[in-house]
C-alpha cells in the first residue's frame, strides 16, 4: 500500500524478484492508496489535531484500500505490517518467521508525518522498523522487507544454499567471497579455495564467518551459543592465531649470501629443537650444516625470507632431478614434466604461527615457475605434522613414500608431496 506504486513496481519487478514473479512463484502488487479517497481532490492527508508540523495520512483511504486487498485474500494466511521507525527492528529471524507463518503480507507505507493512530490500532497486526532512523516514507523499508522475505520462497533463488550460507542466517556473518582472476593487483585468492577439497573449504569458511562476526558485529557474537565441537575448535584456533605475532613490516625474498649464514644456522638450531621436542627424527644429526647451505648459495639455490631487514626464514630450491624420488613407493608422482624441489626450509621461531611459512612456500613456487617448472615436489618426515599441514594448506597432495640420504642411526623414510604449478 503506497502513494508511489509506479516507482515501487519499477524496483520490485526487476532482476531476481521480477523473474520469480513472471514464473508465478511470487506475486507483488503495489496498490495506490490515493485511488480509495472519497473526495474529488483525492486527498489522503490532513492537518494533525493539536497542531504541529506537516500533515497526517487519513484513516479512511488506508482502511478502504486495505479492505479491497483483503477481499481477495480470504483463504490466505495474511499479516498487515506498518513500516514504522517505532516498530520492532527487522532482522533475518523476522524474515524467516514471516515466510514460514504467512503466505500473504500487506506492507503499509506511511508518508508525511505518519498515519492516523486509529488505523494502526484497528487494522495493523505489527509494526516493523529497518533501523533507528527516519525516512520520508515507508517505501524503501517495505521494499527491503519484501525483498528479504521473497528471496526465501522456494524457487526464487536457484538453491536453498544461496541464502542459508549468508550473513545473519544462523547468527553469524558470511565468509569472504572471491572470483576471477586468481591474482588481482598482487593479491591472491586464498589457496584453500583453489585446492578442490570441499571439506577444507567448508571449515575455512566457517572459521572466517566466526572471525568476521567477532570483529564486525561483537554484539551478534556475544549472543551466539556455540556448542558444536567443530565450532569450539575453530574458536580456539582463532584465539591462538590472534595471540601470535602480527606481520606489520614488508616481507621479501632474496638470494642468500655468506653474510646470512649465522642467521640461517640459528634458524636451523631452532628447527632442530622444535623437531626434537615433538620426537620427529628429522634434522637430528649434523645435517643440515653450514657446508650444505654454502654449497646451495654457490649454486644460486639458497634463498632467505626477510621481514624488513631481518632474516625470518630460509629455503633451498633445486631444479635438478632428485634420484631418490625415482624410487617412490605406495603411490606415484602425478606430474611428469620438469619440477623443482624444496630443501632445507625453515622459519625463525619468532615467526612460527604467522603467515611467514605460507609466504615462503609461495615464493619458492614463484621462483620455480620462473625457472620453467611445471610442478613442485617436497618431502618431510611422517611425524612432522606441522610441515604436512602447511603443505596441504598450500595445495600439495601426498603422493607416496621415499627414502632420503640420512645419517646413520636416523630415519631415512619420508612422505612425498607434490603440487602442479599454475602460470599467472
Amino acid at each position: 500500500m503506497t502513494l508511489f506504486p509506479d516507482n515501487m513496481n519499477a524496483m520490485m519487478h526487476e532482476s531476481i524478484l521480477g523473474r520469480a514473479a513472471k514464473k508465478g512463484i511470487i506475486e507483488i502488487n503495489c496498490v495506490q492508496i490515493r485511488d480509495y479517497t472519497e473526495n474529488k481532490q483525492c486527498q489522503v492527508d490532513d492537518y494533525p489535531y493539536g497542531g504541529g508540523w506537516g500533515c497526517v495520512m487519513m484513516a479512511q483511504p488506508l482502511k478502504s484500500c486495505l479492505d479491497d486487498i483483503m477481499s481477495t485474500a480470504q483463504d490466505k494466511r495474511s499479516r498487515v505490517i506498518y513500516m514504522s521507525p517505532q516498530g520492532k527492528p527487522f532482522n533475518q529471524e523476522t524474515a524467516k518467521r514471516l515466510r514460514r507463518d504467512y503466505d500473504h503480507l500487506v506492507l503499509v507505507c506511511g508518508h508525511y508525518e505518519g498515519v492516523d493512530e486509529r488505523f494502526i490500532e484497528k487494522c495493523v497486526d505489527e509494526e516493523i522498523s529497518i533501523g533507528d532512523f527516519v525516512l520520508t516514507g515507508g517505501e524503501l523499508a517495505a521494499m527491503a522487507v519484501a525483498d528479504s522475505v521473497c528471496r526465501l520462497v522456494p524457487g526464487v533463488l536457484s538453491d536453498e544454499e544461496c541464502f542459508t550460507g549468508e550473513s545473519h542466517w544462523d547468527g553469524v556473518l558470511e565468509y569472504p567471497q572471491y572470483t576471477r582472476p586468481e591474482v588481482w593487483e598482487g593479491e591472491r585468492v586464498p589457496e584453500v579455495l583453489l585446492g578442490g577439497d570441499h571439506a577444507k573449504v567448508d571449515i575455512w569458511r566457517r572459521k572466517k564467518s566466526l572471525e568476521r562476526t567477532m570483529d564486525k558485529r561483537p554484539d551478534m557474537f556475544e549472543k551466539l551459543s556455540l556448542s558444536e565441537k567443530s565450532d569450539l575448535k575453530l574458536l580456539e584456533e582463532i584465539k591462538k592465531d590472534r595471540a601470535r605475532m602480527k606481520l606489520t613490516q614488508p616481507v621479501s625474498c632474496r638470494k642468500a649470501s655468506e653474510s646470512d649464514i649465522d642467521d640461517i644456522m640459528l634458524i636451523v638450531r631452532q628447527a632442530k629443537n622444535y623437531l626434537r621436542k615433538y620426537r620427529v627424527d628429522q634434522w637430528q644429526g649434523e645435517y643440515p650444516d653450514e657446508k650444505s647451505f654454502l654449497g646451495s648459495m654457490q649454486r644460486g639455490e639458497c634463498h632467505v625470507m626477510l621481514y624488513g631487514e631481518r632474516v625470518a626464514g630460509v629455503f633451498c630450491l633445486s631444479a635438478e632431478p632428485e634420484q631418490c624420488y625415482d624410487d617412490i613407493t605406495d603411490g606415484k608422482w602425478r606430474c611428469e614434466g620438469r619440477y623443482c624441489t624444496i630443501h632445507r626450509s625453515a622459519v625463525s621461531a619468532e615467526f612460527r604461527g604467522t603467515s611467514m611459512s605460507d609466504m615462503l612456500i609461495a615464493q619458492a613456487e614463484r621462483l620455480a615457475v620462473e625457472a620453467g617448472a611445471e610442478s613442485m615436489r617436497v618431502d618431510t618426515h611422517r611425524k612432522n605434522k606441522a610441515m604436512q599441514g602447511l603443505l596441504r594448506r598450500m595445495g600439495y597432495s601426498y603422493r607416496g613414500n621415499v627414502k632420503v640420504d640420512s645419517e646413520p642411526g636416523h630415519d631415512p623414510a619420508r612422505q612425498a608431496f607434490e603440487k602442479a604449478l599454475k602460470r599467472d
